[in-house]
């Protein structure tokens, strides 16, 4: 078998596996269905907040919290921030806010944002009295320019959230803040507003559409696991997973999956809930999300370690240890997919320019309608996010509008190629640097 029969069996093989992987999680997400409310007046929460140069987010973003949620106390953890993030934080503690900031300094800070949430927990660990239920404290991490929405402790406290005592930590979903915005580069040509216009939009797409997807089936396999923004932990679990190490995050790059995996270990289940969400700001510029992207793929690859611990944990089941196994697996099989894919087209275009009447032939004798079907396959499975994200999450679309979201998230996916050979080569060096990702508001 030659080098280009070997690339176009391994990634049709990659196609129509994702294909089976999409009808699946389409499934689930078509069937779900509203978790119910719970009363949150029996638990004691806390948000906490990772911050590194956020002052012009923090201040709104600490505000809101209180506002919404009067009876929960605020955390923010300053990262050695270089503008005035910490004097902002200590003007609202000072005008009467229940904030308490946690503050890094170099040479211990910058080191991750694992690190900074550790920090946070273990602040807390000291102030709360000695008779604190810890089955009753509930830290939920959001980001500083995160919007919860006004039901999320009422849902948290649901019997599909902490009213279960075997749920240890609950994702929200995530919604882009700013997916609607008509202008979001002011002064810019229209053409640059149109592109980040889009780019936020299938932003909010993604994690509205295919990720939601994929945590109500992870439902299912018992394997939900955690995201940076939304976040909501028991104290007893992460206690649970403190016990290992002395701190509940990892070092990893994607320390909110790390912390997932070792909730799973810790005998703790992890829930998930379209009912509430958290907003965020979604980013206008490529270069800023292939950034961000990067990283969570380097830190994806970075806790396929625990796959070993998971296979043999009584914890996991085998169709747990085959979902968890391929989402790590994802970044480096897209690293030989970026091979299995171009390969035949690149012989292909050369063939066609060296042998035309040989194209000619192929193309004419079923070459058409195969290269058409894989085509079609390929970007079916992206397109149809588009209609499903219409019907299920933003109703004032129109079918057109929604098909071109679509479309345009197969174009958007073959971004996630670059990144995962971008983080292969990273992972290859040994480069560990954790790159911060700006705030749209800042600009």
């Amino acid at each position: 078998m030659s080098l280009l029969d070997l690339s176009v069996c391994l990634s049709f093989i990659l196609g129509v596996g994702f294909l089976g992987y999409v009808g699946v999680i389409v499934t689930g997400f078509l069937r779900a269905r509203p978790d119910a409310p719970g009363d949150p007046s029996g638990y004691q929460w806390h948000f906490v907040v990772p911050c590194r140069d956020e002052e012009a987010v923090i201040g709104l973003t600490l505000d809101h919290l209180h506002r919404r949620f009067p009876t929960a106390h605020l955390w923010v953890v300053d990262d050695h921030s270089t503008d005035r993030t910490a004097e902002v934080v200590l003007a609202l503690a000072v005008a009467g806010l229940p904030v308490q900031l946690v503050r890094r300094r170099l040479p211990h800070a910058r080191t991750g944002k694992g690190d900074a949430l550790n920090a946070a927990y273990h602040a807390l660990e000291e102030w709360l009295p000695a008779g604190a239920d810890p089955d009753r404290v509930v830290l939920t991490v959001v980001d500083a320019d995160g919007r919860p929405s006004p039901n999320l402790l009422h849902v948290l406290a649901g019997p599909a959230s902490f009213g279960d005592p075997a749920i240890g930590a609950v994702q929200v979903e995530v919604r882009m803040s700013n997916r609607a915005v008509a202008a979001p580069l002011p002064g810019r040509s229209r053409a640059a507003n149109a592109r980040a216009r889009l780019l936020a939009r299938l932003q909010d797409l993604e994690f509205r559409g295919p990720i939601s997807a994929m945590q109500i089936t992870r439902r299912r396999t018992g394997t939900v696991n955690v995201g940076g923004n939304g976040q909501a932990n028991r104290l007893s679990a992460l206690r649970a997973v403190a016990a290992e190490t002395g701190s509940p995050w990892g070092q990893a790059l994607l320390e909110d999956f790390e912390l997932g995996l070792r909730m799973m270990l810790a005998g703790r289940r992890n829930g998930y809930t379209t009912t509430a969400w958290v907003e965020q700001e979604a980013l206008w510029s490529v270069r800023q999300l292939l950034t961000q992207r990067v990283r969570w793929a380097q830190g994806s690859m970075q806790c396929a370690r625990y796959l070993p611990r998971i296979w043999s944990s009584r914890e996991f089941s085998a169709l747990g240890f085959l979902e968890v196994g391929y989402f790590m697996a994802q970044p480096w099989l897209q690293v030989v997919g970026m091979v299995a894919y171009l390969l035949p087209i690149g012989v292909f275009g050369y063939h066609s320019w060296a042998y035309p009447e040989f194209t000619a032939d192929f193309l004419a004798h079923g070459g058409a309608l195969l290269i058409g079907l894989y085509l079609l396959i390929g970007i079916a499975e992206f397109a149809v996010w588009g209609p499903l994200y219409r019907r299920r999450c933003e109703r004032d679309i129109g079918r057109g509008p929604a098909l071109g979201y679509g479309l345009a998230l197969a174009v958007y996916a073959f971004g996630t190629y670059l990144v995962a050979v971008r983080a292969f080569w990273r992972l290859v060096r040994g480069e560990q640097s954790w790159h911060k990702t700006a705030r749209t508001a800042a600009h």
